[in-house]
């Protein structure tokens, strides 16, 4: 983080909040000039910081109620394998995330479904079907405790 100081970290902070903030709304509230805070923005987001912006979406009232984390084992650990299963969890809509872990299984999976009815259709046609998936747990969630997509940044 040494390519940024303490006002590109108001503004990714404010950002973070507020996706759809004006140049203007923005500005004020980290006390920059318009076209300072817009050279600031279009800087972060050439250099990567800021990778895109997105509409939050109510999961059940797009019939997508069910999240459910999945453990998976692989049949064996090579570059092929990972490959081949990287690939085809791509091909995927229901899996939203997925993390190649070191510990006692190789990936976790975060994906929503409608109902435990869609979560069992899901595992039987995509999941078991993952090149060199050897075993799952499946957990589903209760309820969701907290739900953020903020990263907390430290200022100078």
């Amino acid at each position: 983080m040494k390519d940024i100081d303490p006002i590109d970290c108001k503004i990714l902070n404010e950002l973070q909040k507020d996706g759809r903030i004006s140049n203007a709304e923005l500005s004020e509230k980290i006390n920059l000039s318009p076209s300072a805070t817009a050279e600031r923005t279009k800087r972060l987001q050439k250099d990567g910081y800021i990778k895109g912006y997105f509409a939050k979406l109510s999961p059940s009232k797009l019939n997508k109620a069910l999240m459910v984390f999945i453990e998976v084992k692989l049949n064996r650990t090579d570059v092929n394998v990972f490959n081949e299963f990287n690939q085809a969890v791509q091909k995927s809509a229901e899996i939203m995330e997925c993390h190649m872990l070191a510990g006692g299984f190789d990936y976790l999976i975060k994906a929503r479904v409608k109902d435990m009815d869609s979560y069992r259709n899901f595992l039987g046609d995509v999941l078991l079907s993952l090149p060199g998936v050897r075993e799952t747990h499946t957990y589903p969630v209760m309820e969701e405790v907290k739900d953020s997509n903020i990263i907390a940044i430290d200022s100078f």
